[in-house]
């Protein structure tokens, strides 16, 4: 395959120029600086024109919930890898809060095996830190290693015993595994559905506030870099989670923070009125903490942008305030990232690839295939049209999960096409 005369970004080489991307079978052949021109040996070639585009590593998504198994009528493995390539992103990793929790190697097994036999893309799973998420017994960590697990996380909650979570964070570190954290005390959320503050007080909710997210952030970065553990922040919302980045980083821990789209395109005053498709957890927060995310993102203390794409029923969604948590985001979150951030000038869109290719895949740790576009890498590869302007319709997403808050809302910059593995799984 080649890709010719696009844009190639790719942070790891410090390139962005026009140039010629060659595949060969699944891998990254080379690339020709300058514009294409064709050769003999080029006719028997699949060639896609990316002039005007980008070319770029394709995204990895570090936080999804796919749902399966147990809740396939929201998500299961297939709509979420078409969504996942409709989005440009060629890896997730699947959260393990599914039913049965992903707590053993049977079911770890039952996801490995269906995503290789029914999703387009890379499909990577969690494992959870103790049986059931109940926060009682650990699963067995080594085992879980061996078997598959790209990280350990309780996403959808934390592991309240700190006696245990200590112990797990221990076992973690001896298999040089990640930790992913949920942030969240759950004695403080004490029925909290939105973010504490004004408009809160005009829905007539309890609220959740950030010290609900701080405590525990404060707690696992501290706890992670006793025990020597990799740890990586989930979904972070608030101001004080990015000074607590910034403090890590200045300490020389090994730690890093992924936030999503909807926490630094939206404030809780955005929220129109009692609609669910604007609730999700963390909740939506103040300018103030939007901000700081912003700045964070730029400046690089938070390191990735994931999208917690967590995909629920319409019934589910149509309680307002009083409807699950949780909002898809796999085929808006390039648009939206190019739309509140490169289109006007607050980070570039090599710091872009960044945050949503090569830097997730440092905290997997498989940067050496993915998140580039050096030779030999994995042929995983986005091309991105950044003069597009559409209008998001939930109605036209592959995902079955339409819990969307941008529903009308016009966006610029899209995914035209996606490469994983060397083959075409998206054409825009």
């Amino acid at each position: 395959m080649i890709i010719k005369n696009g844009t190639i970004v790719d942070p790891t080489q410090g390139m962005e120029e026009i140039g010629t991307l060659y595949i060969r079978g699944n891998r990254i052949d080379r690339i020709v600086p300058g514009e294409y021109t064709p050769s003999s040996s080029d006719s028997d070639e699949e060639v896609i024109d990316a002039s005007g585009r980008y070319v770029m590593p394709g995204l990895i998504d570090l936080h999804v919930h796919f749902r399966d198994p147990g809740q396939e009528y929201k998500e299961d493995i297939a709509t979420g890898s078409a969504a996942a390539a409709a989005g440009g992103v060629t890896t997730v990793c699947t959260m393990p809060n599914t039913i049965p929790t992903v707590d053993s190697v049977d079911t770890l097994h039952y996801v490995i095996h269906k995503a290789a036999k029914e999703s387009l893309i890379r499909v990577e799973q969690l494992s959870s830190i103790t049986m059931g998420e109940k926060n009682e017994q650990l699963v067995d960590i080594p085992a879980m290693k061996e078997a598959g697990a790209v990280a350990f996380s309780e996403d959808g909650k934390s592991v309240m015993d700190t006696a245990l979570f200590r112990e797990g964070l221990k076992q973690i570190a001896a298999v040089d595994g990640v930790v992913m954290s949920h942030c969240e005390d759950r004695d403080l959320v004490a029925g909290g559905v939105m973010n504490a503050g004004p408009k809160q007080q005009e829905l007539g909710y309890p609220g959740i506030t950030n010290a609900v997210e701080d405590v525990i952030a404060a707690r696992d970065i501290f706890m992670a870099a006793e025990q020597g553990v990799r740890l990586h922040l989930c979904h972070c919302s608030t101001r004080g989670t990015v000074e607590l980045m910034r403090m890590a980083k200045r300490l020389g821990y090994d730690v890093t923070a992924e936030v999503c789209p909807h926490h630094f395109t939206l404030t809780d005053a955005d929220i129109p009125g009692d609609i669910g498709n604007y609730k999700m957890n963390p909740p939506l927060r103040s300018e103030e903490d939007v901000q700081a995310l912003i700045e964070g993102l730029r400046d690089g203390i938070m390191d990735v942008i994931s999208t917690d794409h967590a995909p629920h029923s319409e019934e589910e969604k149509s309680k307002g305030f009083r409807s699950a948590f949780g909002i898809v985001g796999l085929e808006t979150s390039a648009a939206l990232t190019f739309t509140a951030l490169v289109a006007p000038g607050i980070i570039s869109i090599r710091r872009m690839v960044e945050l949503m290719s090569s830097n997730p895949a440092k905290v997997i740790r498989m940067e050496d295939e993915r998140g580039t576009l050096k030779q030999g890498a994995l042929a995983d590869v986005t091309i991105f049209d950044p003069n597009e302007v559409w209008t998001v319709e939930p109605k036209q997403f592959f995902s079955k999960g339409k819990n969307t808050p941008y529903a009308g809302k016009t966006l610029v910059g899209r995914v035209k096409t996606t490469i994983c593995n060397g083959k075409v799984v998206y054409q825009g």
